[in-house]
């Protein structure tokens, strides 16, 4: 098969979808690997490491699309980069649809078919969207920890705290891969951590992380209760291929701290939290009510390189079987179809 890898252009997007190291393995089973030029230099991956495994440069990206059969890129295409798609061809990446109405219909409209790493499902699990949700998890209480600070509109606080002083009190909704591993950071900071999730098994898991972790079940009064007392509110939940539930309303938001802090990982599929909007790493933050508010919508690609190496090692077996005459019959791929020739197949999508 052709397999085409663009360079992104989202906004300081600087992840590839797939390492030299990954091309190497398609080349060696026969596939032709077409990425354009500068496409990993921002993951420290040179044009000459990917030539020297096999791969062909291209110029540019509707070069890159022309070549190529299957498409694997790490966002969802901007409305540039859907008008190069085709019919005949296959687009794999995060797509994120339920919050984005406007690409779904343009995507609709290419007669192609779009397959989301973040709805590939195998039993319960999400293979393709772990690696990123981990690395969300722990990027957004480093990122939370940062916008405490007095100087970026912040509380003042210390998450950890230190002798004579509170430690700060960090809230997350949610204690799948994004949550627990945003609770492994923040109570290793020393932070109070109080975490919510509707299963008991999971908030077992978060006490066990440490004496500093107390895991609540999931309802409306107990989140009401704790997040007007949060330095700092992590939103990271997911139902796979759906809009996130608004757990926190505009106006629990309102009786929040002055200078809180609010990471909402949800935003991608349209956040937990109802003051939340999408923002870039170019203008990442905004206010309501006095509570700094962080909505980027590509966490991971702040750390380029050991995202690019956790996506493409998780991508490349569901890449291999993709590119096979039968890969429709490998249910895991075939639940993260969410357009298939034109059509809407995801149920997620259809409600």
């Amino acid at each position: 098969m052709r397999i085409g890898i663009p360079k992104e252009i989202k906004t300081y997007e600087a992840r590839v979808a797939l390492i030299p190291a990954a091309c190497a393995e398609l080349v060696q089973h026969g596939h032709d690997v077409f990425i354009q030029e500068q496409a990993g230099i921002h993951a420290g991956y040179s044009d000459e490491l990917y030539q020297q495994v096999g791969c062909q440069l291209t110029a540019t990206a509707e070069q890159t699309y022309a070549s190529s059969e299957l498409i694997v890129k790490v966002k969802e295409p901007l409305p540039e980069e859907v008008k190069m798609l085709r019919p005949d061809q296959l687009l794999f990446s995060y797509l994120h649809l339920a919050a984005e109405p406007a690409l779904l219909a343009s995507l609709q409209e290419s007669g192609g078919t779009a397959i989301g790493f973040e709805t590939v499902q195998v039993g319960r699990q999400l293979p393709l969207l772990a690696p990123m949700s981990d690395i969300a998890g722990r990027l957004s209480v480093q990122i939370g920890a940062t916008l405490l600070q007095h100087h970026h509109g912040g509380r003042g606080v210390l998450l950890g705290g230190l002798a004579g002083t509170e430690r700060g009190h960090v809230v997350i909704l949610g204690a799948g891969v994004a949550g627990g591993h945003a609770a492994l950071i923040a109570q290793g900071l020393g932070a109070n951590v109080t975490i919510f999730d509707p299963n008991r098994d999971k908030l077992t898991q978060m006490r066990a992380l440490g004496p500093n972790v107390t895991g609540l079940h999931a309802n409306a009064h107990d989140i009401e209760q704790h997040v007007q007392q949060a330095d700092l509110l992590v939103g990271a939940v997911l139902i796979p291929g759906t809009r996130a539930p608004k757990l926190v309303s505009k106006a629990l938001v309102a009786k929040m701290l002055p200078g809180s802090v609010i990471v909402d990982i949800s935003v991608d599929q349209g956040g937990c939290i109802e003051t939340t909007r999408p923002t870039t790493y170019a203008e990442p933050t905004f206010l309501v009510n006095d509570v700094v508010h962080f909505g980027v919508t590509n966490m991971p690609g702040a750390v380029p390189r050991s995202a690019s190496q956790a996506l493409s090692a998780a991508l490349l077996p569901y890449i291999l079987r993709l590119a096979t005459p039968d890969w429709k019959a490998d249910e895991a791929l075939r639940s993260g179809v969410n357009v298939e020739a034109g059509e809407i197949v995801h149920p997620a999508l259809m409600v």
